[in-house]
């Protein structure tokens, strides 16, 4: 009889003993569940970074006109030793100057034609168009194509320095020195003395308008 009792003592024990494991099994699984869905979905910090790089690239495609005005972006080229920019927006792209083709009867400052995978594309020397004198030797092997809806022609440069944010606050007059026909297409100088060209004004000025030429 004692043995008897000390059986169902032990089945008893044993079936506790299960109820404890599935308990500690379904604790075990509940920790797997959250440790997992703290891996697989962002933090609260996660999802703040998230909104905020949205919510900046939803203001960089429709950004405000006062937000449109307080700043644009440059290329920075080297001219004569001296540093120019020009807004990146009417920049097409930049080209090796190489296999230029000199054009009869143009003005000094047309350089000639250049062939850019198949159009022809005439290139200014703005050294010359501006009157500046020649500073030493320089390489002049970089050509910047600017473009607008009814015109394009390059501008040679020495080299591309980058590309650089300006804001149109940190533009200052005009010094001193830059004066005669050049001060006409500036639009200033920054704080680090490069002077920004005024790209809409060089595109649009009939001056520079040597396609007619070319084509003829």
């Amino acid at each position: 009889m004692s043995t008897h009792k000390t059986t169902n003592k032990e089945t008893v024990q044993k079936k506790t003993n299960k109820t404890l494991d599935w308990r500690a099994a379904k604790q075990r699984l509940e920790a797997a569940r959250i440790a997992i869905e703290r891996i697989l979905a962002p933090s609260a910090e996660d999802v703040q970074r998230i909104l905020k790089e949205r919510a900046q690239i939803l203001a960089r495609e429709a950004v405000p006109t006062e937000a449109a005005n307080a700043g644009f972006e440059v290329i920075e080229f080297l001219l004569a030793h001296e540093r120019y920019g020009i807004a990146s927006e009417y920049v097409r792209e930049v080209y090796p100057l190489e296999d230029i083709t000199q054009l009869p009867c143009t003005p000094p400052f047309v350089l000639g034609i250049v062939n850019v995978r198949g159009e022809i594309i005439s290139v200014i020397d703005l050294k010359k168009f501006f009157d500046l004198p020649d500073k030493g030797l320089t390489n002049l092997d970089k050509v910047i194509v600017l473009e607008s809806e009814d015109m394009v022609f390059g501008i040679i440069a020495d080299a591309i320095s980058g590309v650089c944010r300006i804001q149109r606050t940190d533009i200052q007059a005009t010094l001193p020195t830059l004066t005669g026909i050049r001060e006409d297409y500036l639009l200033g100088v920054t704080a680090e003395r490069v002077v920004i060209l005024d790209a809409e004004k060089l595109l649009t000025d009939e001056k520079l308008i040597v396609q007619e030429q070319v084509g003829g």
